[in-house]
């Protein structure tokens, strides 16, 4: 059971408070839905609880151990504005060139996680031609590659046409039953409403936890 602890978490920018005070605790096998407006601070906060950025208050805590300074979320599969690619490899190359960091090679693994996003492993045209679509799809396939126990997922949507959300929504509740923790962001309130077991509202820096009835509206 993994479990993660945002408490009275605070960053500001200059004089621009984005984050106030932030309470959140979630634990493995559930989907946590973070919603609000273009810089809300959604992206902020999940930089935040993964180590990107360190807040100017409060403390992120894993499994009840406080994260320290500078300290990356390593158990953590991400996507967050978007990932950055060699423009002229294959979808499968640059899989590969991040998946060997940490592991042996396995081009079955590989291959069996790029058709499970949705993307044909034997494709060899350059990730640079790829449509905004292929290349959210490719960044989900980087998030999942490991297995990681926790997946922190910021717009993972964007970009998908029909199938792709269709196909992605399949996934992540998978990935919830297999009791992976999960969070989100999505402007989709029907995506919200479908994969999330609790969800919140960023707004004006703060956050709410919002009930079934917020998704109505």
């Amino acid at each position: 059971m993994r479990k993660i602890a945002v408490s009275h978490l605070g960053k500001s920018f200059g004089k621009q408070e984005v984050l106030k005070d932030i309470e959140l605790t979630m634990e493995s096998g559930k989907i946590y839905g973070i919603s609000g407006y273009n810089g809300s601070g959604k992206t902020v906060l999940f930089k935040c609880i993964c180590g990107l950025l360190f807040p100017d208050k409060g403390s992120v805590f894993l499994d009840g151990r406080e994260r320290k300074k500078g300290e990356i979320l390593q158990e953590a599969g991400v996507i967050i504005e978007g990932p950055a690619y060699l423009k002229g490899a294959s979808a499968y190359q640059n899989l590969r060139l991040l998946y060997e960091i940490n592991n042996r090679p396995d081009k079955e693994h590989l291959f069996e996680v790029l058709r499970m996003v949705g993307l044909d492993p034997d494709l060899r045209r350059p990730v640079g031609k790829y449509s905004l679509g292929m290349k959210q799809r490719l960044g989900i396939a980087q998030a999942v590659m490991e297995d990681p126990d926790i997946l922190i997922l910021d717009e993972p949507m964007n970009g998908l046409d029909k199938q792709g959300v269709q196909d992605m929504r399949k996934l992540f509740l998978e990935m919830k039953e297999q009791g992976k923790l999960i969070l989100l962001a999505s402007h989709n309130k029907y995506d919200m409403e479908l994969l999330c077991d609790e969800l919140y509202e960023l707004d004006n820096g703060r956050l709410e936890k919002q009930s079934s009835e917020f998704l109505k509206k």
